[in-house]
């Protein structure tokens, strides 16, 4: 072999060596980009899991306030309720001693006194009526026990049995529930009809 052909082949040789090198070097450096991205991925994730958490965990508080407030609420407008009912339970013995002076001065001399009278009557009965005071109708109707306390029973024929023939004591409702019953007389069948009722009844047996 001469030394020309000698020193070919060591330049191939060098060659191949440095190609090998080349891409020894180069496999590991291939890689190198994916630990860091993936890294970045895995913080991305816990980042958005902890933002989740955190807006579900705003939401419930939002709720919870929202619940807490209405509850508040409830409770001082029911405070204020009972205040008012206590104010027109006191209120109601000034509005039966209205309508006794009333009635006891029909007399025409009293005629400017009556008018005033009315007047200061008919302000205090807007107001009571403006915070949800209602006078319970009772005259003429069936005596019904929710509503009217009856202390006597008056024999007659003139209405039906269970009928309030007099009401002694207006009673009230406050929004709807019953302040005070009103005081009435009922009416019942007399007790020669209503047994005449039962000897027929017992006659066509």
């Amino acid at each position: 072999m001469s030394d020309k052909e000698s020193g070919s082949k060591k330049s191939k040789e060098v060659v191949v060596e440095i190609d090998r090198g080349a891409k020894a070097n180069a496999d590991p450096g291939e890689g190198a980009g994916d630990a860091p991205t993936q890294k970045m991925a895995e913080t991305v994730a816990r980042l958005q899991s902890e933002k989740e958490e955190l807006m579900q965990t705003m939401i419930r508080r939002q709720a919870d306030f929202e619940n807490y407030r209405k509850r508040i609420e409830r409770e001082r407008d029911e405070e204020r309720r009972r205040g008012t009912e206590r104010l027109l339970e006191d209120l109601v013995p000034v509005l039966d001693a209205f309508d006794r002076a009333l009635r006891a001065h029909d007399n025409p001399a009293y005629e400017e006194y009556r008018k005033g009278l009315e007047l200061i009557y008919r302000q205090l009965w807007e107001t009571a009526a403006k915070h949800g005071l209602e006078r319970i109708e009772a005259s003429g109707k069936a005596f019904d026990p929710r509503f009217h306390q009856a202390i006597e029973r008056v024999e007659t024929t003139e209405h039906p049995e269970g009928t309030i023939v007099e009401v002694l004591q207006d009673g009230y409702l406050f929004h709807g529930r019953v302040l005070r019953p009103s005081i009435v007389r009922v009416a019942v069948a007399p007790a020669s009809a209503s047994a005449g009722q039962a000897s027929s009844i017992h006659r066509a047996h």
